[in-house]
Formats: C-alpha cells, structure tokens, sequence
C-alpha cells in the first residue's frame, strides 16, 4: 500500500530539489488472502488500538486536506502493485498510485480484485486491454518480485520507507524530516 501523505510531499520535494524518485514497493502482509481480512484479526494480539490508529492518521491527512476513509478490512496489494509498475511505463500512468490510494485508503475498496483494479485503470485512462493483458499474464510480476528482494536487502520492514544516500527515515513523516533526508543525502535546491 500507498501513504498518500508521503507522496504529496514528495511531490513537493521534487519541486524543491533536483531528486530522482523511484518507487521501490513492499511486500507488506503478503500473506493476506485475496477476499482480505479484519483488521482485527491482523492486528490481533499485537496490542494495536485499531481506532486510535485511525483517529492519528485521520487527524494527519485532515490537517493536509487530504481524504481518508475508515476501513475495517486489509487487502492483498500484490496485484496493485504490479499494475502500478506497468502504469510507471504508461504515458500518464503515475495517476495511478493516487487512484489506487483513494480506491484502497478513502474507499475502503478490495484491490486484489481485478475488477476494482480495472475500474481504477478506466478512471485515470489507461488503456484498461493492456491492464488486463498485465493482470491475467502477471506481466510485471518479476518486477515487484525485484522491488521486495530489493526492500528486503535494505533492511526495510515497514512502509513507507524513504532512503536517500545511504540515509532513511520510516513511516508517514512530516514534511521537514523528508527535507533534511534530501539535504543529508547531497540533493541540490533547484533554480
């Protein structure tokens, strides 16, 4: 999954520095069933106050002006997540990661059905026959597969996760923490 807090305000440091960003996804609860589960019984007997969770990220988005749903189930975002990289290919195709967000975060939608990941493709205007062709052939599966053997290597085990130059930060971080990650790391203000 995405933190939409996070990319709008990588949005806003690809503005402000001369930084590359490449998104590297993570395999966060793979084991999760394509029909989902409870956030209960994800959670359970980690001692995780469901709704003080929600409460704090509702709270974080609010102040950015920024949607966030209540959800009661997590899903399986292996599929998403190829399809995010065979967007990353497509003209326009970086739309996607924000439709995906609201389908799964604000909408509380199941994104390892192909129907919803289609419906996603059809509202950014991607060419939903090639999504298709993607999903049913697994086209970017070796690509994810790559990004978590990737993540794995980095030591990371949460998300999001930023690094840059050998430095990181993890979780959805204000705006001046990602700044000081760029300055630390060598990126350059733009002109």
């Amino acid at each position: 999954p995405w933190c939409y807090l996070s990319t709008v305000r990588i949005d806003k440091l690809e503005k402000a520095y001369d930084i590359d960003v490449e998104l590297v996804h993570f395999p966060l609860h793979p084991d999760t069933p394509i029909e989902g589960s409870s956030l209960e019984d994800l959670f359970a007997d980690r001692g995780v106050d469901i709704d003080a969770m929600y409460v704090r990220m509702k709270g974080l988005m609010d102040a950015e002006g920024l949607p966030y749903g209540k959800r009661t189930h997590t899903f399986n975002s292996r599929l998403a997540q190829e399809l995010g990289k065979w967007a990353d290919t497509q003209q326009g195709g970086y739309a996607i990661h924000d439709a995906l967000y609201r389908a799964y975060f604000v909408n509380a939608r199941n994104i390892a059905d192909t129907d919803v990941l289609l419906n996603v493709v059809r509202e950014v205007g991607l060419p939903e026959d090639d999504a298709r062709k993607v999903l049913e052939h697994r086209t970017f599966k070796d690509a994810v597969d790559h990004d978590w053997a990737r993540s794995h290597q980095s030591g990371v085990t949460g998300v999001p996760t930023f690094a840059a130059g050998g430095y990181g930060v993890v979780g959805a971080q204000p705006y001046e923490a990602m700044e000081e990650l760029v300055k630390n790391a060598g990126g350059q203000p733009r002109t």
